[in-house]
């Protein structure tokens, strides 16, 4: 009987700790769209300068 006890205790705790990580995923989803949605709302970003753009490395002959 204390075997199937324990199995019991350990099959709740797993139901458990798989329903918490369900809600860890779906609390990052949505976090995720609000995110993506609030991306889409905002303009988009502008040039820090007018000026030509700088290029690193002197080209290649």
């Amino acid at each position: 009987m204390y075997g199937y006890e324990l199995h019991q205790l350990r099959s709740a705790e797993l139901r458990r700790e798989a329903d918490r990580a369900r809600l860890v995923r779906e609390a990052l989803r949505v976090r995720r769209a609000a995110r993506r949605s609030a991306d889409q709302d905002a303009p988009e970003a502008e040039a820090h300068s007018s000026g030509p753009r700088r290029h690193w490395f002197t080209p290649v002959a």
